[in-house]
């Protein structure tokens, strides 16, 4: 999944971007109102893990806004502010969620997770196509019950093929949703990546290629 942090508080930011990274996720920060603005209008986020009192453009008026153009990316609030009285307004706001400071980082890691599972219904807790069964709780990948060791982007990108039931998913679309926007879209680092996690699912090859639109994963047997 893709998240955006709007935090002013640098090293708090950074420490959490890091901490969701190392969780699989693709995280931007953004450490102003004015900037998560700007970064809401040109990506496609699955969660925003948003601070209430922001600079520049208060953390309100991102959540009020998002309401009102009924934006599908889902809204953590995590902020001092954490009274009933205050709950209550950010959730009438808009936030699908709030997260008083100081918080367990283990519980801002699952209320993201329980968040993004509410973007898409028919996605269960455990993903199958094939012969390949996915855990995203446990992080745990098998073919035909053989486990398969994957880093966090190869689990990352065979859980948004699975996900996508058979679609053609792009190579922008993967660059949109599993990787931040510190990557270089011109490394060819999708190919890169796709191509380690053929080979770790091993023959015969389960990702099919469909020249000059992207890749999917059919539900059926795998190709030859």
């Amino acid at each position: 999944m893709r998240v955006l942090i709007a935090e002013d508080e640098v090293q708090l930011a950074d420490t959490v971007a890091h901490g969701l990274r190392r969780e699989g996720m693709a995280v931007d920060v953004a450490y102003d109102g004015r900037d998560a603005q700007e970064r809401l209008h040109v990506s496609d986020y699955d969660v925003l893990v948003l601070d209430r009192d922001l600079p520049l453009v208060h953390g309100d008026l991102i959540c009020r806004e998002l309401a009102s153009e009924r934006s599908p990316v889902r809204i953590l609030m995590l902020t001092a502010s954490a009274g009933l009285e205050d709950k209550v307004l950010g959730l009438r706001l808009g936030a699908d969620d709030y997260l008083g400071k100081p918080f367990a980082f283990v519980e801002l890691v699952a209320r993201i997770r329980a968040l993004a599972r509410r973007l898409d219904s028919r996605v269960g807790p455990r993903l199958a196509a094939a012969d390949i069964e996915l855990d995203p709780a446990t992080r745990e990948v098998s073919r035909a019950g053989r486990p398969v060791v994957l880093t966090r982007k190869e689990f990352a990108v065979l859980e948004y093929l699975m996900a996508a039931r058979g679609a053609v998913v792009s190579s922008e679309e993967l660059l949109e949703h599993v990787w931040d926007d510190t990557v270089d879209p011109f490394t060819g680092v999708v190919r890169v990546v796709m191509s380690r996690l053929r080979q770790k699912l091993g023959p015969p090859n389960p990702i099919q290629t469909v020249t000059g639109v992207g890749y999917r994963l059919p539900d059926g047997p795998p190709s030859a």
